[in-house]
């Protein structure tokens, strides 16, 4: 802790917190209020030199999913005593060596659930009734009146196959209930019995999954046992004519792989809001979107927007920064994610 820290339980205004991505006014004056804020005022992120220079003497650092913290950044910036991630996934958190340091990692665990989830129906929706290429036929002057054409797939009544029964995904199910779907869902601990009957779904092996849904929506962690999991393989096990949706995180597919099952035919529809070149912690990620996916009609891209809902968004800061406070003021929050391990090194 730098010296003018934290003393007693009681903020310092010495205390100096580095806010790397752009927020609300309101959750920025909160923070100035207890210290000397540095915040990017930009629509791109820092540089990894950008933003060491600015946390060398920091005491709270709130990142969002452009910034990897892991062992180097923590040496180079010793005053750091909290880490709050604006974000529900943390990758690229290297949480173990903050907990080694005794440095707090909070996340945003809830907010981002239901924005996320109906951002995915809505790619569902978007993806199979030809929304895109029907909203470019009236823009570029070819709509003439109706014509025999876009016809595609529906929600309503469709097989839908859930990877991943966490919050996110219980609340894709829990979204699609008025659409009367027959839901299956795959997770490594199957729900309740009487959650399934609240969700009216029912846990099945991938395989079934593959074979019989004409939507497979992902919303599963990306780690190394999930990373590519969508391949040649798992695309070919998919029912043909099916639609894959991905509003979860972009490394889950190999985007190559599903841009040739498109080619083919054998996949209806691609949509998604995230994307490999998103995942900085991936030292092989592509640097942008792969063009056969850009090029295909059937496919609907959404730039990350998942939980771009002002009110949302402006939640979610607050809370980042309710965490800050916190730490700052000698507590540890309920939204720190190593709080028994800090217990431990202590």
């Amino acid at each position: 802790m730098r010296e003018g820290g934290r003393a007693g339980g009681r903020i310092s205004m010495s205390t100096k917190i580095v806010i790397a991505n752009r927020i609300h006014g309101p959750e920025l004056a909160r923070l100035q209020a207890v210290g000397e804020v540095v915040m990017n005022p930009d629509d791109q992120p820092w540089t990894r030199e950008a933003l060491l220079a600015h946390c060398r003497d920091a005491d709270a650092v709130m990142v969002f999913m452009t910034e990897t913290i892991d062992a180097a950044f923590l040496d180079a910036c010793p005053s750091v005593r909290i880490v709050a991630g604006a974000l529900k996934g943390y990758n690229n958190i290297d949480v173990a060596a903050c907990s080694a340091r005794g440095i707090v990692v909070t996340i945003v665990p809830d907010l981002l659930t239901d924005p996320t989830a109906e951002l995915a129906i809505g790619l569902m929706i978007a993806v199979a009734r030809n929304i895109g290429p029907g909203d470019r036929d009236i823009r570029d002057g070819s709509f003439q009146g109706w014509r025999p054409k876009y016809y595609g797939g529906s929600v309503q009544g469709a097989r839908v196959g859930v990877l991943g029964a966490g919050a996110v995904g219980q609340a894709i199910m829990r979204m699609l209930a008025g659409f009367s779907c027959d839901l299956k869902y795959m997770d490594k601990r199957p729900l309740p019995a009487a959650q399934d009957v609240l969700l009216n779904a029912r846990a099945a092996d991938l395989d079934d999954i593959l074979a019989t849904a004409d939507f497979i929506v992902l919303a599963l962690h990306l780690m190394p046992s999930t990373q590519h999991l969508v391949d040649d393989g798992f695309l070919a096990r998919m029912k043909p004519g099916s639609y894959l949706i991905n509003p979860a995180r972009g490394s889950l597919v190999d985007e190559a792989a599903v841009a040739r099952a498109l080619a083919r035919g054998h996949l209806a529809g691609y949509a998604a809001d995230t994307f490999e070149m998103e995942d900085w912690t991936r030292a092989d990620r592509p640097r942008r979107i792969h063009p056969d996916l850009l090029a295909s009609e059937n496919t609907v891209l959404t730039p990350h927007i998942g939980s771009a809902v002002g009110r949302v968004r402006q939640a979610i800061e607050r809370s980042a920064a309710d965490s800050i406070i916190a730490v700052c003021g000698g507590a540890v929050p309920d939204t720190a994610v190593n709080a028994e391990d800090l217990h431990q090194e202590a």
